[in-house]
């Protein structure tokens, strides 16, 4: 194996395994700052070991074993000469390995909840949680945080570490919370398991369009919270919109790894079963009688797409309806793109570049390449190819991901077919 296919390799295996390995490392150091540390001290020996050895078997535990030998070396250097871990040592039950042990190769998926909780704490800013997350839970640099949320990488970068300080000076505890503890912190708590979701169904960068595995966590998590908070509709609603989402994601990548957009992709290999367990969730959501949250009608509007057999067949005037109710409760600038090509369908697509045009001068969309994307798809139904053309190559100029990027290219190539014959 070359030295770059290793480095790609390790990347990936890191992408997916150092999530746990931080929640893990979280619970043993009670300090999620130095639980970062030492798991990024793990993936700097794999990357000096890993192409001269080859990668483990089982790349995750040789990452976490290795982790946690940094670990206990750590404390043991400073139970003697540190304060500040000689106090850590004192304050925790992790005084022999065997302690160590128990805390690291106990039960992960209760880790990583208690961790989103940690980072959802309210001594924290809605920023720093998202920042926060986006790093620790899914694995982003500062520079691709940076880039999906058109702010300047020093200022990511200082929330993250602002709030890892902030939770160890406040000394939140790394648990579950209850009562009106874990109210409190419910909303955020929902939004990061969003966002995790979301960075898998489609991720922001890198060579894969999709990270399923990270998709699985969130959907997991989700399922987790629902049983924990069962009298919460818009907890029910995000697990319906994840299981309906889910289902799609084995068609939504061909077998090289080519995107393949909703219009294109083979219904009859949607999972069934997450179909169910989402429209189950999603009623379960309905029962308790109260207006649906941003959550369920997402739900719903995914549930117009799961029910039809075609594009041609979806609802598409519900869906409208739908992105208009949501829009109402919980507006921004992307629901009202994704209302566009709902209306689009829906009215026409001059109807839907009405809705679109709106959005050219929003701030928060500079840099947003889906925008010029959604831009110049409704240009070629229109049949202005040339427009359409300069949507397209800006969007690709803009986009990260690799996959996602050629997608795009080809797009520009369909806009110069149909754009030269004109000009002959």
């Amino acid at each position: 194996m070359s030295r770059t296919v290793a480095y790609r390799t390790i990347d990936a295996i890191w992408r997916m395994e150092s999530p746990k390995l931080i929640a893990g490392l979280t619970r043993m150091v009670r300090d999620v700052g130095l639980a970062e540390d030492l798991a990024q001290d793990a993936l700097v020996i794999a990357l000096e070991r890993w192409p001269e050895s080859s990668i483990p078997n089982n790349p995750g535990a040789w990452l976490m074993t290795t982790a946690k030998r940094r670990a206990i070396d750590l404390l043991r250097r400073n139970k003697v000469g540190g304060r500040k871990y000689e106090e850590l040592a004192r304050h925790t039950s992790l005084y022999t390995e065997a302690d160590i042990d128990g805390a690291i190769d106990g039960e992960i998926g209760d880790d990583l909840l208690r961790l989103i909780f940690l980072t959802c704490h309210p001594v924290l800013s809605p920023e720093a949680h998202v920042a926060l997350t986006l790093r620790l839970l899914c694995g982003l640099t500062t520079d691709e945080i940076a880039r999906s949320y058109l702010v300047a990488e020093a200022t990511i970068a200082q929330r993250i570490v602002r709030a890892k300080r902030t939770l160890n000076a406040k000394g939140v505890p790394f648990e579950m919370p209850e009562g009106e503890a874990l109210k409190e912190r419910l909303s955020a708590v929902l939004e990061v398991i969003y966002l995790m979701f979301n960075e898998g169904y489609s991720a922001t960068s890198g060579a894969h369009w999709i990270r399923p595995i990270l998709c699985q966590e969130a959907l997991r998590l989700g399922r987790v919270l629902a049983e924990i908070t069962q009298d919460e509709p818009e907890v029910h609603g995000l697990v319906a919109l994840m299981e309906i989402q889910s289902s799609r994601l084995k068609t939504r990548v061909g077998a090289d790894g080519e995107p393949i957009l909703l219009k294109d992709q083979n219904r009859s290999l949607w999972d069934r079963l997450l179909i169910r367990r989402g429209l189950a969730a999603l009623e379960r959501c309905r029962r308790f009688g109260r207006p649906p949250g941003p959550y369920a009608l997402q739900a719903a509007i995914a549930a117009c797409h799961a029910e039809a057999a075609s594009v041609a067949e979806t609802n598409w005037v519900r869906i409208a309806a739908l992105y208009e109710a949501l829009s109402r409760i919980s507006y921004s600038p992307i629901v009202e793109l994704n209302r566009a090509v709902a209306v689009s369908m829906a009215f026409g697509p001059a109807f839907g570049l009405q809705i679109v045009d709106a959005l050219h001068n929003e701030p928060s969309l500079y840099g947003y390449h889906l925008l010029p994307s959604v831009r110049g798809d409704l240009l070629m139904k229109l049949e202005r190819y040339e427009e359409a053309l300069v949507e397209f190559e800006r969007a690709a100029g803009m986009t990260r991901n690799e996959r996602e990027r050629a997608l795009l290219i080809d797009r520009v190539t369909e806009c110069e077919q149909k754009v030269k014959p004109s000009r002959e």
